[in-house]
């Protein structure tokens, strides 16, 4: 089993904690089934891969990718990059990464950046070799707004409603829990490059055998090739919209 990256040192008031979701992405990226579909897409030959996560808040997905990225995709010259509406989530991954990447000098990747953005919005088309997501996805009856302050990055102390908002906006999906993940789903054939694959968390209250059916239905693969979406990770059999599973995207 590949160590997990460290995250003390992040703020959890302002930043999501590591949990049950987070560490199923790591084991289902890690897992031989992905290790054999990495191998395949991005042999040692091609052009190095570009991984994203989007909203990785405290970096540890990020992290275990660039730190462990010769034992993930069988070769160490993988570039990682961060995206995240939440400042502090952008330091906190940069920390983590940086600390990960130093424990593992010889299977670590290349390290870009944690920018603050808001989803694929400040990326350039169809780069993206890999990309994680573990959305917010709680179904909720609203979605949260990053409050103004943050948003212009003015100086100040952050206030306890604000530290709510920003925890808020790490879990509160909307309608299904799919309003942010919604727009991401609708974007993959503009962000993912031609051989590029995407790896979105889903909850059962995302009603994921219908998503993976939207998916698979989607008519921008390109001329001759088809969306495919299939379940590689769950988290167990228990009931209720908690119960999790990782599904894997790709063109073939």
């Amino acid at each position: 089993m590949l160590p997990t990256p460290s995250t003390s040192h992040v703020p959890y008031t302002l930043v999501y904690e590591p949990a049950e979701d987070s560490f199923l992405l790591l084991d289902t990226l890690s897992s031989p089934t992905s290790l054999t579909f990495h191998t395949s897409h991005f042999p040692p030959s091609s052009p190095t891969p570009l991984v994203l996560e989007i909203g990785p808040g405290s970096g540890v997905v990020l992290a275990f990718l660039t730190a462990h990225a010769n034992h993930i995709f069988s070769r160490p010259d993988i570039l990682t990059l961060g995206i995240d509406i939440n400042s502090f989530a952008c330091a906190s991954t940069a920390k983590t990464v940086s600390l990960a990447s130093q424990d593992h000098p010889t299977t670590s990747g290349e390290f870009l950046s944690a920018v603050h953005g808001d989803l694929t919005s400040c990326l350039r088309g169809r780069q993206v070799d890999v990309l994680v997501f573990n959305p917010p996805y709680v179904p909720t009856e609203d979605l949260p707004a990053l409050p103004e302050r943050l948003r212009e990055k003015k100086e100040g102390k952050v206030t306890f409603e604000e530290e709510s908002k920003l925890l808020e906006l790490s879990y509160a999906g909307g309608k299904d829990g799919m309003e942010t993940t919604d727009r991401v789903i609708d974007s993959l054939g503009d962000v993912l490059s031609e051989r590029g694959v995407a790896y979105l968390l889903l909850c059962a209250g995302n009603k994921p055998e219908a998503v993976k059916q939207r998916i698979r239905e989607m008519d921008n693969a390109g001329e001759g090739r088809r969306w495919k979406a299939e379940t590689v990770g769950t988290s167990g059999r228990q009931a209720g919209w908690e119960k999790l599973q990782i599904v894997r995207i790709w063109r073939e």
